[in-house]
């Protein structure tokens, strides 16, 4: 073998060598940056019980679920803010809404909010999720029978 040919052998191991740890960096600074994005992205999920026990730094941005309790739903003046109590069965925490509730958001249903939690000890939701049991049936089809029900089901599949 000549002199030659063991510089270009080196050569190309040493090409490939630093293309590898090229790809390494790459792959660890996409991994960093992915996780440091989502890290701002992350809502965690409390009950009323968790939040009250250990509660998440304010205006840090969490999921609160539970029940809204019977009787706790007030509109404010202006039509639009609304104040009610979500509960898990040991605790409550207020919550504080403005915009537009989702239509199966009622007394006594489940319910997911949104948002974060004030210094004053209320949370306040930028969106609501209303949750439903598995009997629910949308407005629509309430008065249909079972088979026009299904007749309707399947015209929107097609």
């Amino acid at each position: 073998m000549t002199a030659a040919n063991k510089n270009k052998r080196f050569k190309a191991k040493h090409q490939r060598l630093v293309l590898v740890v090229v790809a390494l960096i790459a792959l660890i600074g996409a991994g960093l940056l992915a996780t440091w994005a989502l890290r701002n992205q992350a809502s965690y999920f409390y009950v009323p019980s968790e939040m009250l026990e250990a509660p998440p730094a304010p205006d840090r941005a969490v999921r609160l679920g539970g029940m809204v309790q019977t009787g706790s739903i007030k509109t404010d003046d202006d039509g639009v803010t609304i104040h009610f109590l979500v509960g898990d069965g040991k605790e409550t925490v207020p919550v504080a809404f403005s915009g537009i509730v989702p239509a199966l958001f009622v007394e006594g249903s489940g319910v997911v909010a949104e948002g974060h939690l004030r210094r004053d000890g209320t949370f306040q939701a930028d969106n609501l999720l209303a949750k439903h049991d598995e009997n629910y049936m949308p407005r629509e089809l309430e008065n249909m029978t079972e088979t026009e029900v299904k007749q309707t089901v399947a015209e929107t599949y097609q």
